[in-house]
């Protein structure tokens, strides 16, 4: 019996049985059910070998203590706690195996509990580890924020700067446009003194041809009043009726600088007018211009045309006309003096005809022609009576492409300056046989210009006038 209380001793069985229950009362939040389940199977298992172990060593005493000791014990403890139904087999195995078994799972344990501290310190080193690894990251977050930072502060100063370039950029281009503006205006006002200068010289030529007139027909008057024994030597010496200037040729000067004048006016209002007028209907301003242009070319052809028509009704009027001046001048001095007999509305019927069937210009259906009446109306006068002058006025020929003439036109505020060839025309030149008049005004593009030319399309509106037709 001493024999097996001392291996009861030595295993520690009890301790081994108290801390596998601190162990599990430990992790017990930790385990699983069926880890749980394992751990109190195990306990049992325990608690059953070490009772096993108990009952022998209790047989042993009660042998030791004859047949009667220990009697009293047995029936006042052990008989009632095993009549509350307490039963336990006798293990299968001996107890040295017990014995056994309690070692292996004592030093199960031990190495459990190693390895949990081995665990736990891994987990201390790697918990000091990640500390260090978030420390690092909060550092590099906050350089990353500081970078942040400056990135934004240097995008809102590059922003800034792009600003106050562009609005630099913006305030030189407002600049530039005044500029062309005022020296578009200045050469206008040049050139309107320039007209104003030749038409002044040609009053003065007018007033000094008409001063000599004047100091002619005194003369003439004084020799005709005066006594003379010779008549017929005084008449004879006065100059032949056939060299008095007609009236036509006498405000031939005035006329001139009068039709020069309009037509600068047709350019500078009724121009910008019938532009307003169709810039509601018509958005592209090289159609626009290019209708204005053929607009000005096909009255100063419809009136020159009307012009000689008229001339010949005169000429054939007169043709029993006997006087001084010839058949010619009296056919044009009858025009000069009669110019409201001109029927300018059938003139102004046969440009809007004509302009809806022109092919080189294009207008949505919707354009009335009849918007620009009085410019058609006010052009075709003009060049009614610039065909009475002599030499009469007329416009330059023109036509898209061609190589750009300072002397017959200026450049518009548009253009490309560097440009050689016109892409197309604003107003016509005004000429004298070959010496430019008044400029025209045409725009010079780099743009390629016969791509441009096959782009037109016909308008329905001037379709529908050719089929008519």
């Amino acid at each position: 019996m001493a024999a097996t209380l001392r291996r009861l001793t030595n295993t520690s069985s009890f301790t081994v049985l108290q801390e596998k229950l601190e162990n599990w009362h430990r992790d017990y939040h930790v385990f699983s059910c069926e880890q749980n389940l394992n751990r109190c199977c195990e306990l049992i298992e325990l608690t059953a070998k070490i009772q096993g172990q108990l009952f022998a060593i209790l047989n042993l005493a009660a042998a030791e203590g004859g047949q009667y000791a220990g009697v009293d014990t047995l029936k006042t403890r052990l008989l009632p706690w095993l009549g509350n139904s307490f039963s336990i087999s006798r293990p299968s195995v001996t107890d040295d195996t017990s014995m056994q078994l309690i070692q292996d799972s004592a030093e199960k344990d031990r190495q459990l509990r190693e390895l949990s501290c081995s665990h736990e310190s891994d987990m201390k080193k790697m918990e000091v580890q990640l500390i260090s690894t978030r420390l690092q990251l909060d550092s590099v977050t906050a350089e990353l924020v500081d970078v942040q930072k400056e990135l934004e502060e240097t995008k809102r100063k590059s922003a800034t700067t792009l600003l106050a370039t562009e609005d630099e950029i913006l305030q030189l281009k407002s600049d530039l446009r005044s500029a062309n503006e005022r020296l578009e205006i200045y050469k206008r006002k040049l050139e309107a003194l320039d007209d104003y200068e030749r038409q002044i010289r040609l009053l003065k030529d007018e007033v000094s041809y008409l001063n000599t007139e004047k100091a002619m027909l005194q003369e003439r008057l004084v020799r005709s009043r005066s006594p003379s024994p010779l008549p017929r030597l005084s008449r004879s010496s006065s100059p032949p009726r056939n060299g008095s200037p007609t009236r036509a040729q006498l405000t031939n000067s005035s006329r001139y600088a009068r039709l020069v004048s309009s037509f600068s006016d047709l350019y500078a209002v009724e121009r910008l007018e019938a532009q307003s007028l169709l810039r509601r209907y018509i958005h592209n301003m090289a159609n626009l211009s290019m209708l204005l242009f053929i607009c000005c070319c096909e009255s100063f052809q419809r009136a020159k045309l009307d012009y000689r028509k008229f001339k010949l009704r005169v000429r054939k009027t007169l043709s029993s006309h006997i006087g001084p001046e010839s058949l010619e001048d009296a056919a044009v001095d009858y025009i000069v003096k009669n110019l409201d007999l001109y029927d300018v509305q059938s003139s102004v019927n046969d440009v809007i005809n004509a302009m809806n069937l022109n092919l080189q210009i294009s207008f949505p259906p919707e354009v009335d022609l009849s918007l620009i009446s009085d410019l058609i109306r006010e052009t075709c006068r003009v060049a009614f009576a610039m065909q009475t002058l002599d030499p009469p006025l007329d416009l330059a020929f023109a036509s898209d492409g061609e190589l750009y003439n300072d002397t017959k036109y200026r450049r518009s505020f548009d253009s490309e300056f560097t440009a050689p060839l016109v892409s197309y025309h604003v107003w016509p030149a005004l000429v004298e046989g070959n010496t430019v008049v008044v400029k025209g005004e045409a725009v010079t593009r780099r743009a390629a210009l016969w791509s441009r030319s096959r782009s037109r399309s016909v308008s329905p509106l001037r379709s529908r006038s050719l089929r008519s037709h």
